[in-house]
């Protein structure tokens, strides 16, 4: 039998899946619907200080490949959402990280803190959002990244990630940044900048003009991120991101040097995806005599 286990920094998961942060709600309601045992651990979605409203409709525009959001992080405050789901995390049977967003260092840190005390495992803390300081992301500079997560370290004691973006000019220096201030690992990557036109009604097909475009096309965006930040960084551990809807698809994350992979868009095609990928993952194990999944972990053979 292959061994599906796989350490990332300080965590261990008992699968190198992870269900994606915005593709898998609270959690709570996946455990409806799929087996969560297949996962090593679910990211619920992002949750502020004070509750968003989000974006006026339409948020969600479908694409030949993939799709386009622009949500604007709806949710309902971490005082809400910690009275609400919290008490429901333990039975869930899967290891629960929170997602946290904000407009300031400080904001992170106290949404992180009620994340926290509501019983989460793990912090992602989301600096992809679009939401902030400078009117622009925070994963697309280096020191604003680290003033966040310096202040999410300082502010809990479990483990910390931070979610970056392929928008970034240079990725390898932002995760750096955050390393450097403790992020025990990274998540590469979030959606990529897209937007699309109705030519009957020539309006953008989201409120926002802009949103973030996810899916199978974003792929290869997202493994060459993991592939540079992993050559330049090999210490720091790194979940794969984009576009993952096989077990084919985790192994190229792995060789590329991702110790866990999330599964995100693909949720909303298939809310059953994990347990296709997992036999998958353990046919190819068989196939080419790999008794440890974490044996693949940054294996790419060069030219």
């Amino acid at each position: 039998m292959v061994d599906l286990s796989v350490d990332l920094g300080p965590i261990h998961l008992a699968s190198p899946l992870v269900a994606a942060c915005g593709t898998f709600g609270s959690v709570v309601e996946f455990a409806r619907v799929t087996d969560l045992g297949k996962y090593g651990a679910a990211v619920a979605k992002s949750v502020s200080e004070d509750a968003w409203p989000g974006r006026p409709a339409p948020r969600v525009a479908p694409t030949e490949a993939g799709m386009l959001n622009g949500i604007g992080i709806q949710n309902p405050g971490i005082g809400a959402w910690a009275e609400e789901v919290g008490p429901r995390i333990s039975s869930l049977g899967v290891p629960v990280w929170g997602s946290a967003v904000g407009t300031t260092a400080q904001e992170f840190a106290r949404v992180a803190k009620g994340l926290e005390g509501a019983g989460v495992a793990a912090i992602e803390v989301n600096l992809s959002c679009p939401n902030l300081e400078g009117e622009t992301m925070f994963a697309l500079d280096a020191g604003a990244s680290a003033r966040v997560l310096d202040a999410v370290r300082a502010s809990v004691a479990i483990p910390v990630g931070a979610k970056l973006s392929p928008n970034a000019t240079d990725i390898v220096s932002i995760a750096a940044a955050v390393s450097d201030a403790g992020a025990d690992f990274v998540t590469l990557t979030n959606t990529v900048w897209g937007a699309a036109i109705d030519p009957e009604t020539r309006r953008p097909r989201l409120s926002g003009i802009v949103g973030g475009y996810s899916g199978v096309a974003i792929k290869p965006i997202a493994l060459r991120c993991v592939i540079e930040v992993h050559r330049e960084l090999p210490q720091v551990p790194i979940v794969g991101c984009g576009g993952v809807r096989s077990g084919d698809d985790v192994v190229e994350y792995l060789l590329a040097g991702a110790s866990a992979v999330a599964v995100g868009t693909a949720h909303f095609e298939h809310p059953r995806v994990a347990g296709g990928i997992t036999d998958r993952l353990v046919e190819l194990g068989r196939f080419h005599e790999v008794e440890r999944i974490t044996d693949l972990t940054g294996r790419m053979e060069p030219w």
